[in-house]
């Protein structure tokens, strides 16, 4: 059977999920999220991460990085 996002049991069939959403959205039966286990905070502080160390690089360290990625990526080729 297949799994949604966070491993839920959803329908395998096109009706069947589309008869589920439907219950979800009357409030028939309700849609649970279990908890992943991972810190909320945590989970936080990695999204504003990449943001802030881009905003603390100059232009210059970030074409830098930017150059030696590229260089990386198409040099397996």
């Amino acid at each position: 059977m297949p799994k949604g996002p966070k491993g839920e049991k959803r329908p395998a069939d096109a009706v069947g999920l589309a008869v589920m959403v439907g219950k979800i959205a009357t409030g028939e039966i309700e849609d649970t999220v279990d908890d992943d286990g991972k810190d909320k905070g945590a989970q936080a502080l990695g999204k504003k991460g990449g943001k802030a160390r881009a905003a603390s690089m100059s232009p210059e360290r970030r074409a830098e990085i930017a150059r030696k990625a590229a260089a990386k990526r198409w040099g397996k080729q």
